[in-house]
């Protein structure tokens, strides 16, 4: 049987209760601790590697965000039609949610870019 390597060393960093905050719900969305956490994405980093920690929580946001993005464009168009005194037939309700469902990735695809370009925590 191979022993487990032994973990001796310890890195400590401050962070802002925003940031704490932050990165303590990443560690739950991918169903680890958050010293686990911290430890795979700084490992994965500095291996040149994509952290799994973050590519499966951007996936799980990304898919969120589409249909978030999705829900919304069709409230706004139902919203729209109800304001102007116009009936919306079961016909025009499915088009909404087929031309939803069509931009949706893309759409979210442009809101993570433009907020990842916001700036980092």
């Amino acid at each position: 049987m191979v022993k487990p390597t032994l973990r001796t060393k310890s890195i400590g960093t401050k962070v802002s209760e925003e940031e704490y905050a932050r990165l303590e719900r990443f560690a739950q969305l991918g169903g680890k601790t958050l010293g686990q956490w911290c430890r795979e994405v700084m490992l994965a980093s500095a291996n040149g590697q994509s952290p799994k920690a973050l590519q499966s929580v951007g996936a799980d946001v990304h898919a969120l965000m589409a249909e978030l993005v999705a829900l919304r464009t069709i409230l706004l168009n139902v919203l729209y039609k109800q304001v102007n005194g116009e009936r919306l037939t079961a016909e025009e309700m499915q088009r909404l949610i087929d031309r939803a469902d069509t931009d949706k990735l893309k759409k979210a695809a442009e809101r993570l870019r433009a907020d990842a370009k916001s700036g980092p925590c």
